[in-house]
């Protein structure tokens, strides 16, 4: 087994949606297969469209998954799925540099400039000691939301304080793979995410309440339940308050694929109805890949009882 770099953009021409499948040519599966059982990274490129001359990519890794096992294209010649699990987006997205140091050294020519040929090949390994920088960079502050007595094992420092990346690894307590599988860890990074995507807003009423101590009151919901497959994913997420969590969760109200708040109009009470927001349309994020991913929406709107 081998841990992997993913390519992917939103504007792809194949038939991914990286929290459940990544599609690939044949080219790729001789790297693909090594990764299965293990762990991978997704990196968004610069050119957003394969094909064509648009850009605007984050050029950063976003998120990490488990590689579980690789499927024909019974369409498709010649072409594969990976089926992913364990997906995890990264509360702050890694750019592939910081100054002169790469996360993935074969994207560095001896030259010290970027390899442009490491960086076409759209599935690559990864070495162990390079996929926990970026992950260690990726989940930076994940350890200060869980509180410290909350999680039983110190996180290792943040993006700002890792070592060059050239110097000696700082050991992990313990592997980081074991903490990307528990619940609390995962229940914090999610969070993060969500509430920083929503501006901690609730995406249902607008309402941005603060605690005493200065702390958002918003909740990470997820669209799709996780006990029923939904991902960690910022786009299987909304940013809820206690109330419109409830009224989410019981199916009372639901979102159209346009963002339309559907509600169940004969089952809730007009105190409730107007704590939505007047005009009916869900408050969503900013750019477009952090938004609700329609078929998380159509899940819930099957539990709608409106």
């Amino acid at each position: 087994m081998a841990k992997a770099v993913f390519t992917h953009a939103d504007g792809s021409v194949y038939d991914d949606l990286p929290e459940v499948r990544y599609h690939f040519p044949q080219t790729y599966l001789r790297a693909a297969e090594a990764a299965v059982g293990d762990w991978i990274v997704y990196y968004e490129p610069r050119r957003v469209q394969a094909g064509s001359e648009r850009t605007g990519g984050r050029q950063a890794y976003f998120a990490t998954a488990r590689l579980d096992r690789i499927e024909r294209d019974p369409a498709r010649e010649g072409h594969f799925y990976a089926r992913i699990g364990n997906y995890l987006a990264f509360p702050n997205p890694v750019p592939f540099r910081t100054g002169a140091d790469y996360f993935e050294s074969m994207l560095q020519r001896p030259d010290g400039k970027t390899s442009k040929g490491a960086f076409g090949r759209s599935v690559r390994d990864v070495p162990d000691r390079e996929f926990d920088a970026i992950l260690t960079a990726g989940f930076a502050g994940v350890r200060d939301d869980l509180g410290g007595a909350d999680w039983e094992v110190d996180w290792v420092g943040d993006a700002a304080t890792l070592p060059g990346f050239h110097d000696p690894a700082t050991p992990f307590t313990r592997p980081i793979i074991e903490r990307l599988t528990r619940k609390p860890f995962r229940d914090a990074a999610f969070a993060r995410q969500v509430k920083s995507a929503y501006d901690a807003r609730c995406a249902l009423t607008g309402l941005r309440i603060l605690n005493g101590g200065g702390r958002p009151e918003v909740q990470a919901a997820h669209i799709r339940p996780v006990a029923d497959g939904g991902p960690d994913s910022v786009r299987n997420g909304l940013a809820l308050c206690g109330t419109a969590h409830w009224m989410f969760d019981r199916g009372l109200v639901s979102v159209d694929d346009d963002h339309t708040i559907l509600v169940a109009e004969d089952r809730l009470p007009d105190a409730a109805k107007q704590l939505l927001l007047p005009d009916r349309k869900l408050l969503v994020p900013h750019p477009a890949f952090l938004q609700p991913h329609k078929t998380y929406l159509a899940h819930h709107r099957a539990r709608f009882k409106g």
